[in-house]
């Protein structure tokens, strides 16, 4: 099967459930856990956006002309609190009206430890599946993306808002009580919060006390002791056994591959061997 990567997309079953995209087909890669594969990158490289050919990815899957272009790969997308609409700096303000300015969740979620992290409300439980996390809950809902990324600066004073993903590829972290650390945090960024309500309303930023924890599992069989990484940059060929599947990882008997990090890439997708 050959086509253009993209990011998998996902289920939230028990474990998830996980598809391969090249370019518009959908592979299940749960059933395929146990066999040997095999990914051969040709070369080729294309842009998600514009469909160009390009000779270098920007930002997991954009040509160079897209990158510099489009509001959706500006630094605020990683970094919400430097909004460019909110400075009167938006490349793509009617693009920005229709993404940013939706409900986005900020949550907490153990991964390779507790974080705080924020999506918008319709990307849940992507977002916590592609981080890898074993257990996520909302915990407050804002009525935009720089609203949302104002509460994750304040929460992020007391915890991290970054995942090991490393850690988070060789075990399951312990369990949390992560409505008693939502609580413990609540509390100590309850001046910040109420800051964010006097400036953009009682109604921008609402708590969210009555979500459930997320539990999730993963089609992981073996997880890795040691972590080493491929790089179709500069081994074109990966195969091995697959052992499992977390976050946007492939878990190989002979290493581990991000396929978000190779979107657009074109790719040669084999079942090696058939499962006895």
């Amino acid at each position: 099967m050959l086509g253009r990567l993209k990011k998998m997309t996902s289920q939230l079953t028990q474990p998830v459930s996980y598809q391969l995209v090249l370019t518009e087909t959908l592979i299940d890669l749960n059933s395929f856990i146990g066999q040997a594969i095999k990914l051969t990158y040709t070369g080729q490289i294309f842009c998600l956006h514009c469909n160009k050919k390009t000779k270098k990815s920007f930002n997991q899957g954009a040509c160079y002309g897209c990158f510099i272009h489009l509001a959706q790969c500006d630094l605020c997308m990683l970094k919400p609190e430097t909004c460019h609409y909110a400075k009167g700096t938006c490349r793509e303000p009617n693009w920005a009206q229709e993404f940013c300015f939706q409900p986005h969740i900020v949550y907490l979620a153990n991964a390779s430890a507790l974080k705080v992290g924020i999506t918008r409300k319709t990307q849940i439980p992507t977002r916590w599946i592609d981080q890898g996390a074993s257990q996520a809950l909302p915990i407050l809902q804002a009525s935009s993306r720089y609203i949302s990324g104002l509460a994750e600066i304040a929460l992020a004073q007391h915890v991290s808002d970054k995942t090991n993903w490393q850690q988070m590829l060789k075990n399951v972290p312990f369990a949390l009580d992560l409505k008693a650390e939502a609580l413990r945090l609540l509390t100590l960024v309850h001046s910040e919060l109420t800051q964010i309500r006097q400036q953009f309303g009682e109604h921008s930023l609402l708590l969210l006390e009555k979500e459930p924890v997320v539990s999730l599992d993963f089609p992981v069989t073996v997880y890795p002791s040691k972590v080493k990484s491929f790089n179709l940059d500069k081994v074109p060929e990966v195969s091995g056994i697959l052992q499992g599947i977390k976050g946007q990882y492939l878990l190989l008997d002979a290493g581990v591959i991000n396929l978000r990090k190779f979107s657009g890439y074109e790719v040669e997708f084999k079942v090696v061997e058939e499962k006895p």
